[in-house]
């Protein structure tokens, strides 16, 4: 009898003993040709071959088989038998692996597409359009793909489909979607002129110095971001000293310091992006591209925000120049302007429309009826109009996390290479910064046994989407309760006592320049509200300036809640080694206590727009120009790390579907189609108010 067994396709089977190597190691590994060749001459020639154990499957179990020797001559058939089950037990064993392994490669894609496309209803609507597409009969079992998922992904893609159908202002945050959308359904297109003016710390500053001199020659960086850009994070990494000096303000000047010169970036890429990948106003351009809009007749009115608001004048003409680009825009389409601003960017146009009526040296001189004449609508996007609480610890102890406007990307530079004594001092030659103290007092922030917005740690939205930990029996009014370092001593402080306290322990310097530049006040008296509108130090409070008289202006606040946000602190006595007086105290229960907002901007923040909606019943609003108010809830995507089109952050609302539908809105002439909505219950407390 032959001494081999032949397979169908001509290959060789191989020997006892290679076959029970191969059950050794786990009937996995392939035996080499070498190996095969070798011990088919054995057998060919005679040679003796020992017995072997091996493990033969005859499908009720592995059982131990014993392979006879045989000498010369001997046919061995027992042992070619038994190494040929063993080879096609190993063969089916590999093929059933590999099979397992491409399920596992199919069932990683199916889930990976259902994960991804759950929460985004436009893939969830093409992946359907090519999964029903007309294919052969053969296929026909497919079309109802969505059958064949496990019941808690079918609720999943069912919700998000019915997202999907939902006219209302909810969409997709996908690039130009919002644009195309309107576009498509509303026939919406360009028609009033926009300036978009960015908030605090959001433009990029570029150095446009030249000097060679000292030890930070500033020719070294020309045309370079030193705020704005991973230059800047490189620069304050590996050169700290050289940055400060570069980006902190002349103390007694206000302004560059000698052989320094930095200017706002200009143009659309000024505020489109902050680093690269992280957008602040690109998502609203695509969108405003879309539907007409373009350099012609739109612009992005940069600023440098370190500067107090006369200084921007003085040194950049930044206000005549506003007002130049804003009647040549109209000259040439003849249409007003809409002038959009986001967080500090609203105090920037309402200083705007006080500067451009004012009459005297480095004023405006427009007249009294040019806003009315000029412009068209006002939008209000998160803006800061009264301020925002996180302001104050930011100028008292450089406690910078989430501090002022972005989030912690914004900010790691200074928290993680800065003392806080370095960060006050940079932050307290910023002139602008000092304009979003909170204004108002103890009406509109509390005093220190009751504030509106109490009780602490708490959402004030008629269907809270969950609960902020911390003690509910506390007020916000007491904004600072310090304590000293033996804990001998504690004192409660109002947000007033604590920007009293503020300019009362800075340098003269600091004190009399945020004295000069801005108030935090009411006005009660119309008297004192005409008498205000003479002086700039006034023109950035809406409660001591009022709106100008304009009733074809229309006023828009678009604003988010339902995010935590900072409403008052613990300090505690610093240590000397901070060189500062006292900073948030972190070993206490709460050193933070939470209210609504956005995350940066205080919900109270907003009472002014509540105010404005009086119309000519308050002596705020004196031409009665109509006001439409949306609150927006912040409802982020878990899975997009910019809260996807339904966010209401601070920040990241400028990416949200809902805010860019309503700004195209009122771009596109249609903003009388927009309704009030009122998500908390800021209305009502604003209406019980004594301002």
């Amino acid at each position: 009898m032959s001494t081999l067994k032949r397979r169908k396709d001509g290959d060789e089977e191989p020997s006892s003993d290679s076959m029970a190597t191969g059950v050794h190691r786990g009937l996995v590994e392939d035996d080499t040709e070498d190996d095969r060749d070798d011990e088919v001459r054995d057998i060919r020639e005679g040679h003796h071959i020992h017995s072997h154990h091996i493990l033969y499957s005859d499908g009720k179990g592995l059982t131990p088989i014993t392979s006879r020797s045989s000498g010369a001559g001997d046919s061995s058939v027992g042992s070619i038998s038994i190494t040929g089950e063993s080879k096609r037990l190993k063969r089916k064993l590999l093929e059933t692996r590999r099979v397992f392994f491409v399920l596992g490669i199919v069932l990683g894609l199916l889930l990976t597409i259902i994960f991804s496309t759950w929460r985004n209803p436009h893939l969830i609507g093409e992946l359907d359009k090519l999964v029903n597409m007309d294919y052969p009969a053969i296929f026909e079992d497919w079309k109802d793909w969505k059958d064949i998922l496990p019941v808690s992904f079918q609720s999943m893609l069912s919700q998000a489909q019915l997202q999907q159908n939902d006219e209302h202002l909810h969409g997709s945050a996908e690039s130009f979607s919002v644009g195309k959308r309107l576009a498509a359904t509303e026939n919406l297109s360009n028609k009033h002129n926009v300036v978009l003016v960015p908030g605090v710390i959001s433009t990029g500053i570029e150095s446009w110095g030249v000097s060679s001199d000292g030890d930070c020659p500033s020719v070294n960086h020309f045309r370079k971001r030193l705020w704005g850009s991973f230059y800047m994070l490189r620069t304050m990494i590996l050169d700290k000293t050289c940055w400060l000096r570069h980006i902190m303000l002349d103390p007694d000047t206000g302004l560059d310091p000698p052989n320094i010169k930095l200017r706002a970036a200009q143009g659309f890429e000024a505020a489109d992006f902050f680093l690269a990948g992280y957008w602040i106003w690109n998502k609203i351009l695509q969108n405003l591209a879309v539907i007409g809009y373009g350099p012609n007749n739109m612009i992005s009115a940069s600023y440098d925000w370190r500067l107090a608001y006369l200084d921007l004048e003085k040194r950049d003409g930044y206000f005549s120049k506003l007002k130049s680009q804003i009647e040549i825009a109209e000259a040439l389409n003849g249409q007003k302007s809409i002038l959009v601003g986001h967080s500090m960017g609203t105090q920037v146009i309402y200083y705007f429309m006080q500067w451009v009526e004012a009459e005297g040296e480095n004023y405006g001189n427009g007249g009294p009826t040019w806003v009315n004449d000029h412009i068209e609508a006002f939008v209000d996007i998160s803006g800061s109009s009264l301020g925002t609480p996180k302001t104050i610890p930011a100028l008292i102890s450089g406690e910078m996390k989430d501090t002022v406007q972005l989030n912690a990307l914004a900010v790691y530079g200074l928290e993680q290479f800065f003392s806080r004594r370095e960060r006050v001092d940079m932050l307290r030659t910023f002139g602008g910064v000092a304009s979003m103290l909170p204004k108002g007092g103890d009406i509109i922030w509390g005093n220190l046994t009751h504030a509106p917005d109490d009780p602490t740690n708490s959402l004030h939205e008629k269907d809270p989407s969950f609960e902020i930990e911390g003690t509910k029996k506390d007020s916000f009014g007491a904004f600072i309760r310090y304590k000293s370092l033996d804990n001998s001593s504690r004192r409660n402080f109002t947000i007033q006592q604590s920007i009293d306290n503020l300019l009362e322990q800075s340098p003269a310097w600091y004190s009399n320049r945020v004295k000069e530049q801005y108030s935090y006040g009411i006005a009660y008296t119309q008297e004192e509200l005409q008498e205000n509108k003479k002086h700039h130090s006034k023109w950035s409070n809406p409660l001591e300036a009022p709106l100008p008289f304009a009733p074809d202006m229309k006023i828009y606040c678009f604003y988010g809640v339902g995010k935590p946000t900072e409403r008052a602190y613990n300090y505690v006595q610093a240590e000397n080694s901070t060189r500062l007086q006292m900073t948030i105290d972190s070993e206490s229960e709460m050193p933070v206590f939470l209210g609504d907002g956005d995350g940066t901007v205080s919900l109270l923040t907003h009472t002014m727009c509540h105010e404005w909606k009086k119309g000519s019943a308050s002596r705020f609003n004196p031409a009665g120009s109509p006001v439409t108010i949306v609150e927006i809830k912040h409802e982020p995507d878990r899975f997009d790390i910019r809260g996807g089109a339904k966010t209401a952050d601070h920040v990241d609302i400028l990416g949200s579907a809902e805010l860019n539908e309503l700004v195209l809105k009122v771009a596109g002439g249609k903003g009388d189609t927009i309704e009030d909505r009122y998500v908390s219950d800021l209305k009502d407390i604003a209406a019980s108010m004594k301002i």
